[in-house]
């Protein structure tokens, strides 16, 4: 008589991890292309009068957690215009120690002549979580790009803190091809350490990026440096692109001085409103 494998015997069922993907096409008519896999989707409120197409970008399972991947390709034909922005900021969760490290990818290219946003909001990293993060842009002519991303170190307000674990977050920009620029920001291990150290973060538990890759970037150096002031920020620009950084222990005020940095920013380069979707304040 054949005797049944005991459910005790069994091997361990493992955690189900997420990889999901969407790709996005703006064209001189609006959406042209759309493809989204779970837990990576968008949608498309209307847009207010006078802004680019807008669509929004999500993850329908509320955050992120070891050995998950999701990746997002957003591309602007040439000529046209599109704005993508995040439905609420992203939280990633507590990675267990034989899991592997949470990925995050986002992919934007932009053809001659067109124009793209990408408003990220916070990603929020818990105690313990283990994130690497890439953004890669490429341009090609005078194709531009406003884009915007914040860490923000535990959740203070709720007595969070983010201790321990792991993040890498690069940045690649290209135009026509050629690398112009290539940043990266790498804290391992005892991080609350680090931040606190005044040549580490300084007691910061949040900080942002702010990016203008486009026409004209170097005429607007001045109004980046007042949008960006110290001590808690600054401004550069090389090779036709601004860049824009902060770093502050109140999340909340840094969120406030992006927010309008961003809107000022994308009203002086692409004469739009100097305001944030609505998301951004809802």
């Amino acid at each position: 008589m054949q005797q049944r494998a005991s459910p005790l015997n069994a091997v361990p069922a493992r955690n189900q991890r997420l990889s999901g993907h969407a790709r996005l096409v703006f064209g001189a008519a609006g959406i042209r292309d759309l493809y989204q896999r779970a837990p990576c989707r968008f949608l498309f409120p209307v847009a207010a009068a006078g802004e680019f197409p807008l669509a929004v970008s999500l993850t329908t399972s509320g955050g992120l957690t070891g050995g998950d991947r999701v990746s997002l390709d957003i591309a602007v034909d040439p000529g046209a215009r599109g704005s993508v922005t995040t439905q609420a900021a992203e939280k990633l969760y507590r990675v267990l120690p034989e899991e592997p490290d949470i990925r995050v990818e986002t992919r934007i290219a932009v053809g001659d002549g067109g124009r793209c946003e990408w408003l990220g909001q916070e990603a929020i990293l818990f105690d313990g979580t283990r994130l690497r993060r890439r953004l890669e842009a490429d341009l090609v002519g005078d194709g531009a790009l406003l884009a915007v991303e914040t860490l923000v170190l535990g959740r203070s307000a709720m007595g969070e803190t983010f201790s321990r674990g792991l993040v890498h977050d690069a940045w690649r920009i290209r135009r026509d091809g050629r690398l112009v620029w290539a940043d990266g920001l790498h804290l391992g291990g005892d991080v609350a350490e680090i931040a606190a150290r005044p040549f580490g973060l300084g007691g910061a538990r949040a900080m942002a990026t702010l990016v203008y890759a486009g026409p004209g970037a170097a005429g607007y150096l001045d109004l980046a440096r007042e949008l960006a002031p110290a001590p808690h920020g600054g401004a550069s620009c090389l090779d036709g692109i601004v860049v824009l950084r902060w770093s502050m222990a109140d999340a909340q005020a840094l969120r406030e001085q992006v927010m309008a940095a961003t809107a000022a920013l994308r009203a002086a380069a692409f004469g739009l409103a100097p305001r944030l979707p609505a998301l951004w304040t809802c």
